[in-house]
């Protein structure tokens, strides 16, 4: 796989990183082994994109701040100088270092962009020993990735800077601020005037950026064009998802389509999924290299329930009442979450020990957030110990060792550790053409939108109670739209943007979170950053905006 080869360097990890080693570009791009290992290189930037491991991408401010999940302080562990307690609450200021550490990664995910673009442009094919059709593709490739970033940099901050080029000395003038409107448009003609270009999604382009992909993008741009420019586009949003639809950007095993089983996207060998669209691509077992969500979603001795080799920080859960939300048939109930009383994967009934509140006693998942050990029946963020809240299951590593499950011996999983982080898959396609359909139709459901959101739903239920679980044009509402994505989609990271466009991530109430500003629907630009480039300006709302 093209991508693992690339991704064996590992993540950034660190963002004050020292430049040992020095590659002058004139020495480079001398052959196409070389135009490749740079046309990838910003992927080996993606793990700190959307893992929520440690790097305060992205994700984190996308989930974290909305009505699904939280990071509650859980006895001595987890407080963190309480960033995770102003995520939930909507109080972050304007030096929060982890909203500071997510504009400054996706900046540099722009400018390792930037770099090859500006480069490939400018050299002709014979000095670099690649194709006319090839150079196209390459650029094409890396400018909808750009846009990708600059996509993301607009949901969380809104006003921001474009830059398209690489400063050629530290006297230039630093960029300013761009208006919202103005950037949205700049994503959309980067993605338009590149989609085609780029190659379709196959096998080979897995982990990377294709049409497929550039016309996923379009879908969310266009899904929340409302927002982010003023105008809907409604019928735009189902022509780019009919694009995905029909399967004509290709597929990375064959024609775009829906997996069948609701685990296919997200096992560890999800790269045999037919329905995932962009993943972050992993290849533990020939490049070392392995997702790293483990560490902020699993409990200090998580390998002893799934029979791995990696434990977290216990860190994310669901917010209570979350998990009610599924119905008992529901198969995702089932399939991905942990709860309850946890059972060593080695045997499949010995208890697992807590390490902390309830070291020696059986550790059990419960859906609230409260100091139960202490007799305590308060539930807030400060409340948790370390058997508070459900925990997330929907991504599967495998396991390294055998062991027992429902009572029967399985082996070590050959692919063990290898599960790619999807960023869209088609079934999201389908609810974003359903919500399109029913917001043209003055938020009712169409026949069409229905089927739709029914062909996902279908299966996590069996052919016993489909009937009784099915939706309607007389059922299917806005608010149970909202509803069925946030089943659907929990942990993928698009649940704080669902809540703005619905008009609830700062009217409603959830857990202990009361309704906050309209202003907070935008993260403050950090302070960080106008300190070093006076050009910026900060968002409305916050000081200084």
């Amino acid at each position: 796989m093209l991508v693992s080869s690339a991704l064996a360097t590992g993540s950034c990890t660190n963002l004050d990183e020292n430049a040992y080693d020095i590659i002058v570009a004139d020495d480079f791009y001398k052959n196409k082994n070389e135009v490749v290992s740079a046309v990838l290189r910003p992927y080996t930037h993606a793990n700190a994109w959307v893992s929520p491991s440690g790097q305060d991408g992205w994700w984190g401010p996308s989930e974290l701040s909305a009505d699904q999940l939280a990071w509650p302080t859980k006895g001595r562990h987890g407080e963190d100088g309480g960033k995770w307690k102003r995520m939930h609450y909507h109080t972050w200021t304007v030096d929060e270092g982890g909203l500071n550490n997510a504009w400054v990664l996706m900046y540099w995910g722009v400018g390792l962009c930037n770099s090859p673009i500006d480069i490939l442009e400018k050299r002709d094919v014979a000095s670099m020993g690649i194709t006319e059709t090839e150079k196209t593709e390459f650029i094409a490739e890396l400018k909808l990735l750009r846009a990708f970033h600059y996509l993301k940099l607009m949901d969380l901050f809104g006003s921001i800077p474009i830059t398209t080029t690489v400063p050629e000395s530290e006297s230039e003038p630093l960029p300013e601020s761009t208006d919202q409107k103005e950037v949205f448009a700049f994503i959309e003609k980067e993605i338009l005037d590149n989609v085609d270009k780029a190659p379709k999604l196959s096998r080979n382009m897995m982990g990377r950026m294709s049409q497929a992909g550039g016309y996923a993008m379009l879908v969310e741009l266009y899904l929340n064009a409302e927002k982010w420019s003023g105008q809907a586009r409604w019928d735009d949003c189902i022509a780019a998802a009919d694009k995905l639809i029909t399967g004509s950007t290709g597929g990375q095993n064959g024609a775009l389509a829906l997996d069948v089983n609701l685990t296919d996207s997200y096992n560890p060998t999800n790269d045999n999924s037919k329905e995932v669209i962009l993943s972050v691509a992993y290849d533990y077992q020939t490049a070392d290299f392995a997702t790293g969500f483990p560490g902020e979603f699993y409990h200090f001795v998580q390998r002893e329930i799934y029979g791995g080799g990696r434990n977290g920080n216990n860190g994310i859960v669901m917010i209570p009442g979350v998990f009610t939300t599924y119905k008992e048939a529901d198969q995702r109930k089932k399939e991905w979450f942990w709860s309850g009383p946890m059972v060593k994967f080695a045997d499949g009934t010995t208890p697992v020990l807590g390490s902390e509140e309830y070291k020696d006693k059986q550790l059990t998942f419960v859906d609230y957030i409260r100091r139960e050990s202490e007799g305590k029946t308060s539930s807030t963020m400060s409340d948790g110990e370390e058997n508070s809240g459900i925990r997330f299951n929907k991504y599967k590593l495998g396991n390294s060792l055998a062991g027992v499950v429902n009572g029967e011996k399985v082996s070590p999983n050959d692919n063990y550790n290898n599960t790619d982080w999807n960023i869209y898959r088609l079934s999201w396609i389908y609810f974003a053409k359903a919500e399109a359909l029913m917001r043209k139709n003055g938020g009712a459901a169409t026949a069409e939108a229905v089927e739709l959101v029914n062909t996902v739903k279908k299966r996590a239920f069996t052919a016993a109670n489909w009937e009784a679980e099915k939706y309607t044009t007389a059922n299917l509402t806005l608010d149970e739209l909202l509803a069925e994505r946030g089943r659907e989609f929990i942990f993928e990271g698009f649940r704080r943007r669902d809540l703005i466009r619905f008009g609830k991530f700062h009217t409603a109430n959830w857990w202990d979170h009361k309704p906050t500003e309209e202003f907070r629907s935008l993260f403050a630009i950090p302070q960080q950053q106008i300190s070093m480039n006076p050009n910026l300006k900060q968002n409305p709302g916050y000081p200084g905006g």
